[in-house]
């Protein structure tokens, strides 16, 4: 194999509408760019620990495809030529799917790609290879035991946020410009604000978890990270559709966002979120809410009612959900287990079973009455982080004078957002350099993305969101 031309190397680290404008218009090969970017993650990734498995062959064979069906003159997607990466809790054939996990490693290779990545394969992406993240999807930090600590590439002492901690890390990188993420209780939002990246979580039940390996599946979302808000929306039109293949993937028709992302905020109702969600966090969280409701002009403050309890309801569905399913494996090589997922899963398995029940009544109770707050606004801001990245290792953290747990408290204000389902754009705002990233998150209504990305690439445009690469020290 030839190494990548001067012109891969430089579309490579580009955005993923810009690559695919490229190799549509002949002006690099699809080829040239996987090559590059195969060698940037060779050069990178000793450093960050992003990737779990380099699916190079298939890369290359994709690329090759793309190239060949321009040869031929035929249609190449949207996303034609775009490298891009999975959470490795997506099944891609003949690769196995670890979830993280140290049992996993017996499973046989997948027989077939799942849903998400057959969607952004029929669109021309690339897939370059499976990304580290927190045992099973259960944890804030990606400080994975059997595989290591992904780091921030910001600063590699710091952890890069979780679950979908490669996800974030090997976009902010540059080392892809997509990248698919989880999220159950903020997975992908988490490390969108502590990498300085957008993500987005859509409406719970509007991309297809098919072919995922489920964390908790009341709570389980599918979305991409990126490294701006219309690449965002080029990753998730691609990925839209019904899909009998996932109960809970609702039968709506697609609904394009890319075209709408440019649209601008004239019109839209923007609150703060206020009551639960100005709870105690770092002035540098603070200051990011503050700063872009400054910018969007948003002086109302809104309560969302009951995401409090909503969050209550929701560490006990992910508890006892989440545990149930791996107890044969709780029972039987319950060592094998990262520690202190062991622990938590064993809590779970042991909770009374009409907790769990009581906790979906009242996911009913404070979805029925959250949603009143849109008929106030039409958008949300609030924060992602209650602070920038911890140190790897980091157990205790303070907030204004309130001392609590690190890992589980980095999803305070994504949490309540996941219970409801509501779609959410997590937002880089813009910081000087040397300073660490953070994020805030765009909430709209059930169904309402478009909202969320036009907000995001508003933000963007004014320069008060940005998601610049950056190389790890």
């Amino acid at each position: 194999m030839t190494g990548p031309g001067t012109a891969g190397i430089a579309f490579a680290r580009q955005g993923a509408a810009a690559i695919a404008a490229a190799v549509r218009e002949r002006r690099v090969g699809a080829v040239e760019v996987a090559q590059a970017a195969l060698a940037q993650v060779d050069r990178v990734d000793a450093g960050v620990n992003a990737f779990t498995e380099v699916t190079r062959a298939r890369a290359l064979a994709e690329a090759a495809a793309v190239d060949a069906a321009m040869a031929r003159g035929e249609p190449v997607g949207p996303l034609a030529g775009v490298p891009y990466a999975v959470k490795n809790l997506f099944d891609v054939e003949g690769v196995v799917t670890l979830a993280g996990s140290k049992i996993n490693r017996e499973r046989p290779p997948a027989l077939a790609d799942a849903a998400a990545i057959r969607r952004l394969r029929d669109a021309g992406a690339v897939l370059v290879g499976a990304l580290n993240m927190d045992e099973y999807a259960y944890g804030f930090s990606t400080e994975n035991t059997h595989y290591g600590a992904t780091r921030n590439p910001h600063d590699t002492t710091r952890i890069a946020g979780g679950s979908s901690g490669g996800s974030g890390a090997a976009v902010a990188a540059g080392l892809v410009p997509l990248a698919l993420g989880t999220d159950t209780n903020g997975s992908i939002r988490v490390p969108a604000s502590l990498c300085g990246v957008f993500g987005l979580k859509p409406t719970y039940g509007r991309l297809s978890r098919a072919g995922g390996y489920l964390f908790v599946g009341s709570l389980d979302h599918v979305g991409p990270l990126a490294r701006s808000a219309a690449d965002l929306a080029l990753a998730y039109d691609a990925m839209q559709g019904p899909d009998p293949a996932d109960p809970v993937c609702a039968q709506r028709p697609v609904e394009p966002t890319a075209a709408q992302v440019g649209r601008g905020i004239d019109g839209l109702r923007i609150g703060v979120a206020d009551g639960y969600f100005a709870r105690p966090m770092a002035d540098e969280a603070r200051g990011a809410v503050e700063g872009v409701a400054r910018a969007l002009g948003a002086t109302q403050r809104l309560d969302i009612p009951e995401a409090g309890r909503g969050r209550a309801a929701a560490f006990l569905m992910t508890s006892i959900e989440g545990s149930l399913l791996h107890l044969p494996d709780l029972k039987s090589r319950a060592a094998d287990f990262e520690p202190l997922i062991r622990d938590r899963m064993l809590a779970g398995v042991l909770a009374p079973a009409h907790w769990l029940w009581q906790a979906h009544r009242v996911r009913r109770y404070v979805r029925e009455r959250a949603l009143k707050v849109f008929e106030r606004c039409d958008v949300i801001i609030a924060p992602s982080t209650p602070m920038c990245a911890p140190a790897i290792g980091t157990e205790w953290i303070t907030l204004e004078g309130e001392r609590m747990l690190a890992r589980p408290n980095l999803g305070l204000f994504t949490q309540p957002i996941s219970f409801l389902g509501w779609p959410v754009a997590a937002v880089p705002v813009a910081r000087a350099a040397g300073e660490l990233p953070i994020g805030v998150q765009v909430i709209a209504a059930p169904w309402r993305e478009d909202l969320c990305l036009r907000v995001a690439a508003h933000l963007e445009r004014i320069g008060i969101a940005a998601a610049p690469a950056v190389l790890p020290a």
